[in-house]
């Protein structure tokens, strides 16, 4: 069997695998956050979205929140990391964000965030950094 062949093979079983993902999108905070002497005057809207691969979950045989993860939970964690302080850059936001989530439970097996700033170019719809961390 060939290289190719064997990851081709190790690609496909993946895909079939299954995968449970938590996610909060599109998530609006008003938040202090930039390094230009404006961002610091004011807060400015952000848009947060999270996804958690939760893959390693059982899937809920009682049909309970405890069997889960709560993304109420996600979302006011995220909410309270942005209003914590002024942060200067939203890749620092999001690494928080992300440490959080990967430390709050063990069944999440990697973490994506993305944040957005809206306001930050005159000439595009929004700007900002998307970030995937894993256990």
């Amino acid at each position: 069997m060939t290289r190719t062949s064997i990851l081709r093979r190790l690609k496909d079983k993946q895909a079939l695998e299954p995968t449970t993902r938590i996610f909060v999108r599109g998530l609006l905070i008003q938040a202090s956050i930039g390094v230009h002497p404006h961002e610091h005057e004011e807060s400015q809207p952000i848009i947060v979205d999270v996804e958690l691969d939760m893959s390693g979950m059982s899937a809920p045989t009682e049909d309970r929140l405890h069997e889960t993860l709560d993304y109420s939970v996600v979302a006011e964690k995220a909410e309270a990391l942005a209003l914590e302080a002024h942060v200067q850059l939203v890749e620092t936001l999001a690494e928080r964000i992300a440490d959080w989530a990967l430390s709050y439970d063990s069944r999440v097996l990697s973490c994506a965030v993305r944040i957005s700033k809206p306001q930050a170019l005159l000439k595009a719809e929004a700007a900002g950094v998307e970030i995937l961390r894993r256990r």
